[in-house]
């Protein structure tokens, strides 16, 4: 059987901050994604890394979402699955963007992210990066978010500030 062929587009977000010990800040300075892929067992499948950017996603502009869905857009041609790695405060506007730009994909589209960073003790940025790897190899094509052990469809996927997660524009 041949390999799963999954492009990993990397655009920053909490899940792939370091902390800065000079500054005493968290920030996207170098990404992590690499050491993150390095430490799953993914038997049957080849990643192809893009780095696109590295950026916090409440400094991502109209732009940015724009060069995400494009970028998404183009690995979809020549992978079996993409999955992006975006911040979560606006992980659902890239979502609604790729929606509007691409409408259905001819592969599946997996948007993750963390709440915490990876380099934190209690983070869940493996937890949701393994669980986007696994979604974009189950799923029918369409557009994605894969966290907290759920898979929501776009559009209407939006982030529950209260509960620190995603859910569906119509739950409760």
């Amino acid at each position: 059987m041949e390999p799963k062929r999954i492009a990993v587009i990397s655009t920053g977000g909490t899940i792939e901050k370091t902390y800065d010990e000079l500054a005493g800040v968290l920030e996207n300075a170098v990404s992590v994604l690499d050491v993150m892929l390095a430490s799953l067992q993914l038997r049957g499948v080849v990643v192809s890394r893009v780095p696109l950017m590295n950026k916090d996603s409440l400094e991502m502009t109209a732009a940015d979402h724009t060069l995400i869905a494009t970028t998404a857009g183009s690995m979809a041609s020549s992978h079996d699955g993409v999955v992006v790695v975006h911040g979560t405060d606006r992980l659902a506007e890239t979502g609604e963007r790729m929606v509007a730009l691409l409408g259905t994909p001819p592969v599946p589209i997996v948007l993750t992210g963390a709440m915490r960073p990876w380099e934190l003790r209690t983070t869940d940025a493996l937890q949701n990066l393994t669980e986007a790897l696994l979604a974009v190899q189950l799923v029918a094509p369409g557009i994605y978010a894969a966290m907290h052990n759920r898979v929501l469809r776009f559009p209407g996927v939006i982030k529950d500030r209260n509960g620190g997660t995603f859910t569906r524009r119509d739950e409760p």
